[in-house]
């Protein structure tokens, strides 16, 4: 295979549209090949924007082309699972974005085909890969001297965002039934976790875990490793939630609000006794805005702040150069199947607390 990478992208929608298909077009190492939709309005749009000379009718189909090196899956969660194993079985590089999946019995049996798979299977991840999140994971204390952590996610959802800045294509011949199937299994998919008993705001809050808290989780495990246990979780309206995380000599403090005051206000702080590490991530809807690193350091008579940043790269970007050279070179990424898997199990923990809460 050469440096340029031939995709086919699986799922066309917001995410596609305002981060994947405009990054991969602007990049030289990638060539969009190939796309399917479930509606073919929006493949065939999409096929002529970008210059794909393949629309398949399928995903199936998409996963089978010989002319492609990878395919990224792009679509509603409860497809990533059986995409992600026909993907793996059928020899290409995938991109999936997250989560991987929406249960861990689901990834359990694709981490066990993928031992042995030759080819890169790359969760997306991004706030991993943004620049004032590494910069902190290279700055970061020792685990004795962290005192708290406090990881927050409280944001309003995208359409706000969206609607200011970029002009989304909505089709509308995706069949209605189609659409009722993917709720339906989405939710059945959801209560395998949580149980027939659990009430559809708990249910709810189960599905914000696997959806937006994903980056928070996966980040918190990244700087500090897995907690020793989740000491406590509440959550109202099924979409505010609470998390206490136990790490034996601090807590992390997790809280996600979803609500409709025009902000996207997410980030991770680090206390120590004489310092403060904070990065915040805005809204990752409106393309390159700058995140920095703040460090604030205080002893008996004096006090100042350290900024590093702004950067202004976009992480979709940087993570997609993580893609890039882990299918060329062969070299594994940090966000893998297996890592993916430690945020399940977290969630699921988490939601036994709810299901306990009174």
């Amino acid at each position: 295979m050469t440096d340029q990478i031939k995709v086919g992208l699986i799922g066309l929608g917001e995410v596609a549209q305002l981060m994947h298909l405009p990054l991969l077009a602007d990049d030289r190492r990638f060539q969009i090949a190939a796309v399917t939709d479930a509606s073919p309005s929006l493949a065939a749009y999409v096929a002529e924007r970008y210059g794909a000379k393949t629309v398949h009718a399928s995903a199936e189909a998409l996963i089978a082309d010989p002319g492609l090196d990878a395919v990224f899956i792009l679509t509603p969660d409860y497809l990533h699972a059986p995409l992600l194993e026909k993907a793996i079985k059928a020899g290409k590089h995938v991109f999936i974005e997250k989560p991987a999946a929406l249960t861990a019995g689901e990834l359990k049996p694709l981490i066990e085909l993928d031992k042995n798979n030759e080819k890169i299977v790359f969760v997306g991840y991004m706030r991993r890969f943004a620049p004032a999140f590494t910069a902190l994971k290279e700055r970061l204390p020792a685990r004795d001297e962290i005192r708290h952590v406090r990881i927050r996610d409280l944001i309003r959802e995208s359409q706000f965002f969206v609607d200011q800045s970029r002009n989304i294509v909505k089709p509308n011949d995706v069949p209605a039934e189609l659409i009722a199937d993917g709720r339906a299994r989405t939710q059945a998919l959801l209560r395998t976790v949580m149980g027939d008993s659990a009430s559809p705001e708990q249910v709810r809050a189960y599905q914000v875990l696997t959806g937006l808290s994903s980056h928070s989780f996966s980040a918190m495990r990244e700087l500090l490793g897995s907690p020793k246990s989740v000491a406590a979780a509440r959550q109202h309206r099924g979409e505010n939630v609470l998390v206490m995380f136990d790490y034996g000599s601090f807590t992390a403090l997790y809280e996600a609000v979803i609500h409709d005051v025009a902000r996207f206000d997410a980030g991770i702080e680090v206390l120590t006794m004489n310092q403060h590490f904070k990065i915040n991530y805005d809204t990752p809807y409106v393309r390159n805005l700058p995140t920095r690193l703040e460090i604030t350091t205080s002893d008996l008579h004096s006090t100042g702040t350290e900024i590093i940043g702004p950067f202004y790269e976009d992480a979709f970007r940087v993570e997609l150069g993580a893609f890039h050279h882990s299918v060329t070179t062969g070299e594994k990424p940090k966000t893998r199947l297996s890592d993916s898997l430690a945020d399940l199990e977290l969630f699921a923990e988490v939601g036994r607390h709810f299901l306990t809460q009174s």
